[in-house]
């Protein structure tokens, strides 16, 4: 057999001779190459029939068909897959086996081209997890460890501190569950120290915040002795404050410098705040030496306004003049940063657009928070000024003027006004009026706004003091320096309201408070003026707008329970007057007031209930005692009755009818032997008192005793005394009296707190004085009548009296409010028992 010859390599075409055909030759070569032939057999028309893939398998089975080429069905590919089974796949470019396609069971995923078999997993990612697998459990417990933790801090913030102790302590007993579970189970898992550290912190932060300070030390020695949390020693600063809270300062500052020692110099804010901590515990020992150090110390670093403020407090204890004026000199350097000039918030009618900038702007967060730092920074230097301002120079005045010198030399110059009108108040504390004045009238030329603050304090002082017109006079220099100055038009309103221009006065109030909506004095004055005309509609109105305003306070209540009794509305008034002994229940006028409501509502229980705590608190109120002594008296309690009357003897001895109703109430609970020793007393101490002789007849003739001959004259020439008398006082022209009006004299009235709020408040607030509850004598008139119901019954009848009064006193007096009637009281006299 002939074979092919090789190429010659020396002609211009390489590839000659390759595809020469020789048909003979070549077609001999083929059938007789045993080879050749095997591969025909095996692969032409023998195919096996085509099976479905078993996972797992490598290979793949050609389907029954014919080829297109010898090629094809002679030579498998590298792959083992034929042309039908890759239909649906890339077929490779190259006859060499790679680009994605193995035989092995660990080739890619069927549909996927992964050349460099990065695709690890054949699981889709859709399967759901297994959720009673370990690590799912304790990633479960986790996420509920932490929604409890949100939880509690949640409700620290919204001030449920019950709640969020609650909460923190549920969320440890979790977290140790957490740990305990992880470590039966001796997975690979990273504990969460980060959660434990919350967990733990926030449970000592709740118990603190619960006043549970042994629980919170505890938790916080926990923390800080786990070397697994880092910087836990900087908790030593929160066991340091609860030490502060407790009291303990000396073990307190302890914390706090151990605390220091774990913060490191690069965080500077900090340090400061410790600093601050242990300068405090140190003013609390009283130890002010080193309590300077700290001060003074933070003063170097980063000085603030309320650090200085505590570092002159330091020298003023200490009584350093000297340092205090430096002290206060360092404060007046401290600038204030951030904060912007208010013309940056001016409104310009050029341009539109910042306009609307500005509006946005002008109270948003950042602005509030600057004028909070302004207002706090302003507050501190003229804290610091009235403190030192009366002991660092021999007199008030100069110390004040130092004072004054410094802020005007300083940033704060504003402040310099404010401080001189601080300096005018001093001095009417100090019961200065005429410094006070003199103070005052320096700022008649000074700038608007200072010149009406000003006359508005020298208007108020005025009217204080009685001098109407010239607190007139100053208001109006007030209200025509700033026209929206409230306080200047109460003023002006009050000083009407002195002349009696009612209506003129509430044309200042109304616009005082269309300038100030909140002004309380203008609200109460217009109220008092309503009130005042008759109007109590519109009186109510205002001071039910002044009741939103100033919740619970007695003045305003009380105008409204007063002005609902001025409509007769006995209900309203009473809930009204309820309301304020609530909040006042010490005042005796007022619970003599409702104790008069509920008795012309005829509870007499309730009356004498509020009637005695009245007596309770103000013993020596003559009409609570008469009162008093009538409801006994009409309960028949003649005994209970004598005390109050003694009492009343005692207040008022020159009145004859406190004596006279002490012997009535003996000889009506059957002590005749007491009574008449009584009418003996008053008729020495009285012996010109008819009503006494006529009982001293009576008691003597009832009794058999020689004395009632002797009385009789004198009650006879005693009489005849005072007809001669009221002849007389006929005959001048004058209302002749009776023979017990006579003897009956108004009680003296004292202040009441809450009924004196007819006076208008001025601005700033003053102090009131009024009147007095008119008192009624009904109930002592009715007490009157029936101690002398008896009075012309006989000598019979009276010892039968006598003995039935006995008897019901054995047996138990009736719990009644209302006193037996005298079963002779009408009888007609017996010409036998008149006196001679």
């Amino acid at each position: 057999m002939e074979t092919l010859n090789p190429p010659n390599f020396e002609d211009d075409d390489l590839y000659s001779g390759y595809n020469e055909y020789h048909p003979g030759l070549d077609t001999a070569a083929i059938h007789e190459d045993e080879a050749f032939q095997q591969a025909v057999r095996t692969s032409y028309g023998k195919r096996p029939v085509p099976t479905v893939k078993v996972p797992g398998t490598s290979r793949l089975s050609t389907s029954r068909g014919g080829t297109t080429g010898w090629g094809r069905s002679a030579m498998p590919s590298s792959s083992g897959l034929s042309s039908s089974s890759q239909e649906g796949l890339t077929r490779p470019m190259t006859a060499v086996r790679g680009a994605g396609f193995t035989s092995s069971g660990s080739r890619a995923p069927s549909g996927i081209f992964d050349p460099l078999n990065q695709a690890k997993s054949t699981v889709s990612p859709l399967l759901m997890k297994d959720e009673n697998s370990p690590e799912e459990r304790l990633k479960q417990l986790e996420k509920k460890v932490l929604e409890l933790l949100e939880e509690s801090c949640i409700a620290a913030q919204s001030g449920e501190i019950k709640l969020a102790l609650d909460k923190a302590k549920e969320a440890a007993s979790k977290e140790r569950a957490l740990t305990r579970q992880r470590d039966q189970l001796a997975l690979e898992i990273t504990p969460n120290m980060d959660l434990t550290f919350s967990v733990l912190l926030n449970l000592a932060t709740q118990y603190g915040n619960n006043e549970m300070f042994g629980e919170a030390m505890n938790t916080y020695q926990i923390i800080i002795k786990n070397r697994s949390f880092s910087n836990a020693g900087r908790l030593k600063t929160n066991m340091g404050n609860l030490c502060f809270n407790q009291g303990n300062y000396p073990k307190a500052i302890k914390f706090y410098r151990m605390a220091l020692d774990q913060v490191p110099n690069t965080h500077r804010d900090m340090r400061i705040k410790i600093m601050k901590n242990i300068g405090l515990a140190f003013v609390k020992l009283g130890q002010y030496t080193d309590a300077i150090t700290s001060y003074e110390y933070i003063m170097a670093e980063k000085a603030d306004f309320r650090t200085a403020l505590h570092l002159l407090l330091c020298h003023h204890a200490l009584g350093d003049k000297e340092k205090m004026k430096r002290s206060f000199t360092k404060l007046l350097d401290i600038v204030l940063d951030h904060v912007e000039d208010e013309d940056k918030y001016s409104i310009s009618a050029d341009d539109p657009q910042t306009n609307l900038i500005v509006e946005a702007i002008k109270n948003d967060s950042l602005r509030k928070i600057e004028r909070q730092r302004k207002q706090e920074a302003e507050w501190t230097i003229l804290t610091a000024a009235k403190l030192i301002a009366p002991v660092i120079t021999d007199t008030f005045a100069a110390g004040y003027e130092w004072c004054v010198d410094q802020i005007k030399l300083s940033p704060y110059a504003d402040l310099a006004n404010d401080l001189e009108i601080n300096k005018a108040v001093t001095y009417l504390r100090k019961r200065e009026f005429n410094q006070a004045i003199e103070t005052l009238k320096g700022f008649e030329r000074k700038e608007t706004k200072v010149a009406s603050t000003a006359a508005t304090n020298l208007a108020f002082l005025y009217y204080l003091q009685g001098d109407i017109p010239q607190a007139e006079k100053c208001a109006d220099q007030a209200v025509i320096a700033d026209r929206y100055n409230a306080g200047a038009l109460v003023n002006k309103g009050n000083c009407c309201l002195s002349k009696g221009e009612t209506e003129k006065a509430i044309e200042f109030y109304k616009e005082a408070l269309s300038n100030e909506a909140s002004c309380v004095e203008a609200l109460y004055n217009l109220g008092l003026s309503y009130k005042k005309l008759n109007n109590a509609e519109d009186a109510l109105e205002s001071f039910y707008k002044l009741h939103g305003i100033v919740r619970n306070h007695p003045l305003v209540i009380y105008q409204i329970a007063s002005l609902y009794e001025q409509l007769e509305d006995v209900d309203q008034a009473l809930e009204w007057y309820q309301q304020v002994i609530t909040l006042v229940p010490t005042d005796p006028f007022l619970l003599s007031k409702i104790g008069d409501m509920f008795e012309s509502e005829g509870d007499k229980q309730q009356a004498f209930q509020y009637h005695s705590d009245s007596y309770r608190y103000f013993p020596s109120n003559m009409e609570i005692i008469q009162k008093l002594g009538s409801y006994y008296i009409e309960s028949q309690m003649f005994e209970e009755a004598i005390k109050f009357f003694e009492r009343a003897a005692i207040i008022q001895p020159n009145q004859v009818k406190w004596k006279l109703m002490v012997a009535a109430c003996q000889r009506r609970s059957g002590n005749y032997q007491q009574a008449l020793e009584e009418y003996k007393s008053i008729h020495r101490k009285f012996p010109d008192d008819v009503e006494c002789l006529r009982f001293l007849v009576r008691l003597c003739t009832d009794l058999g005793l020689k004395e009632a001959a002797e009385y009789s004259n004198k009650l006879k020439k005693a009489e005849k005394a005072k007809e001669v008398k009221t002849q007389r006082t006929a005959s001048s022209g004058s209302r002749p009296g009776s023979r017990r009006s006579s003897s009956r004299t108004s009680r003296d009235g004292s202040a009441s707190s809450l009924s004196n709020a007819s006076i208008p408040l001025g601005s700033p607030r003053q102090t009131h004085s009024g009147h007095s509850l008119t008192p009624s004598a009904k109930s002592l008139s009715n007490a009157q009548k029936i101690l002398e119901a008896d009075e012309f019954s006989s000598a019979e009848d009276r010892h039968d009296i006598n003995f039935r009064e006995t008897s019901a006193s054995r047996l138990g007096r009736p719990k009644t409010a209302g006193g037996n009637k005298d079963d002779f009281e009408d009888d007609d006299i017996g010409t036998d028992l008149l006196p001679d």
